[in-house]
């Protein structure tokens, strides 16, 4: 989808736990969206961290919403941590970046408006999983 469109573009950033199934996904994007008049079908495209290039859930969701799913390197995702709401050591320890949800967010949004994005919905998380929303516009 291009920029001009009419349509605001809204990515998803995703973190997930190994095995975090695509109804646990649902529930977190479904959940954090709705606080914010929007749904699923707003979502322009969802991303994660390389390293999760190859989970279920979060390929089952990419087909389920008919979006796609662009993975990040850590390196890559680093570039956006000036940005991030939330710093998790833990996170690092095991990613080699601060915060997955927030920063694969900025990075596919970054990507797709050729822009400088920001985060419209902040980290959010259940017990499998991180979303983060960027865009162009706070919302």
């Amino acid at each position: 989808m291009s920029p001009s469109s009419t349509r605001p573009i809204l990515v998803v950033g995703l973190g997930c736990q190994r095995g975090c199934s695509v109804e646990s996904l649902t529930a977190l994007i479904d959940e954090s969206l709705a606080l914010h008049g929007l749904a699923l079908g707003d979502v322009t495209a969802l991303a994660s961290l390389d390293l999760k290039a190859s989970e279920p859930g979060l390929l089952a969701l990419s087909e389920r919403l008919g979006v796609p799913l662009v993975f990040f390197s850590a390196h890559e995702l680093a570039a956006f941590e000036e940005q991030l709401s939330h710093r998790s050591q833990i996170a690092f320890d095991k990613t080699g970046c601060y915060g997955v949800a927030e920063s694969a967010a900025l990075a596919l949004a970054a990507q797709i408006l050729a822009a400088s994005p920001c985060l419209l919905i902040t980290r959010r998380k259940n017990s499998h999983a991180t979303f983060a929303l960027a865009g162009a516009n706070p919302l």
